[in-house]
């Protein structure tokens, strides 16, 4: 069953912001598949009242159950920045959610599923540079390598995204390791397709323990970086 008629099929189940969590409401798929197709002002107009209370309302409830481990949490603006874009599309096709400390957790709905990741976003020359001395180092890849296991045992792959294209400089493009390299992210992510467990009140548990994954690469980033992230 496709994610828009799961979503048509249960839009009925709304969250009122400010009420305990019951769940993720699967008309968040439908409603940013509707997106996707009209990304106007005029529809999101009409559509408003829908997404506070049906997307950003059991968000919202989520973010305040989790906040109590995992400290304060953000939901971004649904609205795009386009000054320096080609795309004027207004309106962003997911909703985010990202905890305030330097090392985050994320989490991100739209009409693909879900997505929880975290680690660290916006990384310095000197903690790069480091990172890769890591990977370089047969000495040190060792526990590197156990906790990107770990994390994949749990779902989760380091994002590639935004990766150099080539070879840092000081390093060969057949290096073993070379996809580590070239990151320019040190984050992981886990992607999930809709599932009828995001619908139900244990999701807030669900979406703790993959959190806690994130957490464990987190810290391998604080032991092993966490002097070189303010340089």
């Amino acid at each position: 069953m496709s994610g828009c008629r799961l979503g048509t099929l249960r839009a009925s189940r709304a969250s009122i912001p400010g009420v305990s969590f019951s769940g993720l409401n699967p008309d968040a798929i439908a409603f940013y598949a509707e997106l996707g197709d009209n990304n106007t002002k005029a529809w999101w107009a009409t559509n408003k009242a829908r997404y506070d209370q049906n997307v950003r309302g059991p968000v919202e409830a989520l973010a305040a159950e989790l906040g109590a481990e995992f400290g304060g949490l953000k939901i971004f603006r649904p609205y795009r920045d386009v000054r320096f874009s080609a795309d004027k599309t207004p309106y962003k096709t997911h909703i985010g959610l990202v905890t305030t400390s330097t090392m985050t957790h994320y989490l991100q709905l739209n009409d693909a599923g879900l997505m929880t990741a975290g680690g660290r976003y916006d990384v310095p020359p000197a903690t790069l540079a480091r990172f890769r001395e890591i990977v370089d180092d047969n000495r040190l890849f060792g526990d590197l390598e156990a906790t990107l296991e770990e994390a994949a045992d749990d779902g989760f792959a380091i994002m590639t995204d935004g990766s150099l294209k080539t070879a840092p400089r000081g390093f060969s493009a057949d290096h073993p390791r070379i996809e580590l390299l070239r990151l320019k992210r040190l984050a992981i992510a886990r992607t999930e397709e809709p599932a009828e467990w995001m619908w139900e009140a244990g999701a807030a548990e669900a979406i703790a323990e993959r959190w806690r994954s994130v957490s464990v690469w987190n810290e391998w980033l604080v032991e092993n970086l966490g002097d070189t992230f303010a340089e």
